[in-house]
């Protein structure tokens, strides 16, 4: 007879274990599994590979910058209303480039889809600040991205020549997508120490250059357009008086 202390057997539920994740025994398999890991990295690195060979060697410092009347600053995030340190040495090196004479004309180009949220004028007060004139400055308030940047620069602004300024893990980017939407484009590439924030945007790039490499193949639309814009004209006009 069962003792009433003890449930009934049926009703004893033990837990159950853990499934193991258990490799392959044949080496056959393991061989196809590591080639196959081996082909998604190559894969994986084709694009950022194409982006280098195709800006080539158009990418430098603002001294071997050539001279261009219009720099492209692209956005970098805000913190607190302000531009973030990788931002911040952006606009350094475009305002650089203004005060040796390499730009007339500095358009920066960022996110304000919301209104607590505005890069571009963000950046126009960091410049003024470092004594780019607010004539001299053209905003882009739709740059939600680096393809929409560089389609904008050209078919709002009229830009067909720029020096670009970014930071070396994004700048090859830049450049073979804004000469894959008609911009004769060189590079300045700002240098950063290789801090966590450094290794995370190459890492990002690895995953956003897939994306770019087919931006430049069907080169689509951005997403706002809209009309001409004389900013960049109007401020190499101002220039010239």
């Amino acid at each position: 007879m069962r003792d009433p202390r003890w449930p009934a057997r049926s009703a004893l539920r033990l837990p159950k274990r853990p499934a193991v994740l258990r490799l392959p025994r044949t080496r056959r398999v393991r061989r196809r599994l590591l080639q196959g890991l081996m082909a998604a990295c190559v894969l994986a690195l084709l694009p950022a590979t194409w982006m280098r060979l195709e800006a080539g060697d158009r990418v430098g410092t603002t001294a071997e910058a050539p001279a261009r009347e219009v720099a492209v600053v692209f956005g970098a995030g805000l913190w607190k209303g302000r531009p973030t340190p990788y931002l911040a040495h952006r606009l350094d090196a475009a305002a650089e480039l203004y005060r040796t004479g390499k730009v007339k004309v500095v358009l920066v180009t960022g996110d304000n889809s919301r209104v607590e949220y505005d890069e571009p004028d963000a950046m126009r007060t960091y410049l003024t600040g470092r004594g780019v004139p607010d004539e001299r400055i053209v905003s882009d308030y739709a740059g939600f991205d680096s393809w929409d940047s560089c389609v904008r620069a050209r078919k709002i602004f009229g830009v067909d020549r720029a020096v670009l300024v970014s930071q070396g893990f994004h700048i090859h980017r830049a450049v073979t997508l804004c000469r894959s939407a008609g911009i004769d484009a060189y590079g300045v590439g700002v240098d950063e120490p290789r801090d966590s924030v450094w290794y995370y945007g190459g890492a990002r790039e690895l995953a956003a250059s897939g994306k770019a490499a087919l931006d430049a193949l069907f080169r689509p639309d951005p997403r706002f357009l809209g009309p001409q814009e004389p900013g960049v004209s109007e401020a190499l006009a101002a220039g010239a008086r």
